[in-house]
C-alpha cells in the first residue's frame, strides 16, 4: 500500500465515525490549549514582575533598615525590624562612595492635598532632586525638586498626573499653591503618566523635599535609601561599599539590608520560571489523558473493523502495512487536535491580553513546541498497541467475524 493510500485509509476511517473522532480531537486540543494558556500565564507573570522591577531604575541598589538573613534576596526583606533607623546623614555619607553615581533618601507617608475647595488623600514621597532620575520618572510639565541642601526643605512639590487632573482639571498646575497637611506648597512640576507599578500608583504620588516630608510626618527616619551605581558592573561594588560605610556609621553593627536590582530580578525570574515549568507539567497531564483516549478509540476501531482488516490481509496487505495504517490514523487525530488546541490557546491568550493590556501573556516558544510535540508523541505512542493488535489478527478468523 502506497503512502497516499495509507493516508486515505486513515482519513476515511476517521471520518467514518465522526462523533468518536471529534471527541478524540477535542481531548487532544484541550490538552494543547491548556499548555499554551497556562505557560503564557506563568511566563507572563515572570515578564511582568521583571518589567516592574526594571522600571524602578537602572543599576539600582536599595538600602533597607533592619538586618535580614543572608543567602540572597528574599521577598520578606520588604518588611524588616531594625535596632537603628536610617537617617538623612546615612544617605549623605553614601554620596562620597566611588562606585555611586546618585543617592536619594526616601521618606513615605500619607496626607491630604487641598486646592480650590477640592480635597483628596495622597501618598507623599519625601526625597531629593536625584529621586526622579534614579527612578526614571519623566516630567510632563515644569521641573523636578530643586538642587539644594537636604536639610532645607523648600515648600515645593511635584505631583502625579492623576492628582493634576482631579485637583486642577484644565487649569495649569505649575505655579499653583496647594495645601498638603498643614503646609502650603507651590507645584513646580507634573509627572508624566506611568500608572501602577509594584503596588504604587505614581500618578497619585506627590514628591516633596525630604526635610519637608520628615517635618510633615514628625519623623527623622528614612523608609529607604536608593542608590544608583556608576554602571551595571559597579552594582556589587556599590553594594559592598554602602554596607561597609553604614556598618562603620552604626558602631560596627550590620543592621541594614542592602539589596541589588539584579538580585531581585534573578530571584523572581527563577521563582516564576519554575512556576511556568510546573504549570506546563500539570497541563501536560491532560495530554497524557488525551493520548489514553486516542488509544481506547483505536482499540475500539480495531474491534469494529476486524472484517476490514481481514480483507486487507487477504488481498496481500502485510502486518507492517496494517500497523502503519492505524498509526497514521492515530497521528492524524493527534495532529488535528494539536493544531486546533494551538489555535484555541492562542485565542485564549489573545483574549487575556485584551482584558489585561499590561499583562504580557505570550506563550514561550519552547512551550508551544513542547505542547505540539507531546501531543503528536502521545498519539503515536498510545496508538502503537491498537496498531500491533490489528496487525496480529489472523486474516481467516478476521474474515469469519466480518
Amino acid at each position: 500500500m502506497r503512502l497516499a493510500d495509507t493516508l486515505r485509509f486513515a482519513r476515511d476511517a476517521a471520518t467514518g465515525t465522526p462523533l468518536r473522532t471529534a471527541l478524540s480531537v477535542l481531548a487532544m486540543s484541550i490538552g494543547v490549549a491548556a499548555v499554551v494558556i497556562l505557560t503564557a500565564l506563568g511566563d507572563g507573570a515572570r515578564r511582568y514582575v521583571v518589567g516592574q522591577f526594571s522600571s524602578l531604575g537602572t543599576n539600582l541598589v536599595i538600602v533597607l533598615p533592619g538586618r535580614s538573613g543572608t543567602g540572597g534576596f528574599n521577598p520578606a526583606n520588604a518588611i524588616t525590624s531594625t535596632p537603628r533607623d536610617l537617617t538623612v546623614d546615612d544617605a549623605a555619607s553614601l554620596r562620597r562612595l566611588s562606585a555611586v553615581r546618585r543617592v536619594a533618601p526616601l521618606t513615605v507617608g500619607t496626607s491630604e492635598i487641598a486646592h480650590g475647595g477640592k480635597l483628596r488623600e495622597i501618598m507623599v514621597a519625601g526625597s531629593t532632586a536625584e529621586f526622579l532620575p534614579i527612578r526614571n520618572f519623566e516630567l510632563a510639565q515644569g521641573s523636578g525638586l530643586p538642587e539644594e541642601d537636604w536639610s532645607r526643605g523648600s515648600p515645593v512639590a511635584v505631583i502625579g498626573a492623576k492628582i493634576r487632573d482631579e485637583i486642577f482639571g484644565s487649569q495649569t498646575a505649575v505655579g499653583q499653591l496647594v495645601r498638603i497637611g498643614d503646609r502650603r506648597l507651590r507645584v513646580v512640576g507634573v509627572l508624566r503618566p506611568s500608572g501602577q507599578g509594584l503596588g504604587m500608583n505614581t500618578d497619585e504620588l506627590v514628591i516633596v523635599p525630604v526635610a519637608l516630608a520628615q517635618s510633615l510626618f514628625n519623623t527623622n527616619t528614612l523608609f529607604r535609601i536608593l542608590i544608583e551605581a556608576n554602571s551595571r558592573e559597579a552594582i556589587e561594588q556599590a553594594r559592598d561599599q554602602a554596607l561597609a560605610t553604614l556598618k562603620q556609621r552604626h558602631r560596627g553593627e550590620e543592621d541594614v539590608t542592602v539589596i541589588t536590582q539584579d538580585a531581585v530580578l534573578a530571584t523572581f525570574d527563577k521563582l516564576l520560571g519554575a512556576l511556568t515549568l510546573a504549570v506546563a507539567g500539570i497541563a501536560a497531564i491532560s495530554l497524557a489523558v488525551a493520548g489514553i483516549l486516542v488509544m481506547n478509540v483505536m482499540l475500539v476501531a480495531v474491534t469494529q473493523r476486524t472484517g476490514e482488516i481481514g480483507l486487507l490481509k487477504a488481498l496481500g496487505a502485510t502486518a507492517r502495512t496494517i500497523r502503519l495504517a492505524f498509526l497514521a490514523e492515530a497521528a492524524m487525530l493527534s495532529a488535528v487536535g494539536a493544531l486546533l488546541g494551538y489555535l484555541l490557546g492562542q485565542a485564549g491568550v489573545f483574549a487575556l491580553r485584551q482584558f489585561f493590556p499590561v499583562f504580557p501573556a505570550y506563550p514561550p516558544d519552547w512551550a508551544v513546541i513542547a505542547g505540539l510535540g507531546t501531543a503528536l508523541a502521545t498519539g503515536l505512542i498510545f496508538g502503537v498497541m491498537p496498531a500491533r493488535r490489528a496487525a496480529r489478527l489472523d486474516p481467516v478468523q478476521a474474515l469469519m467475524k466480518r
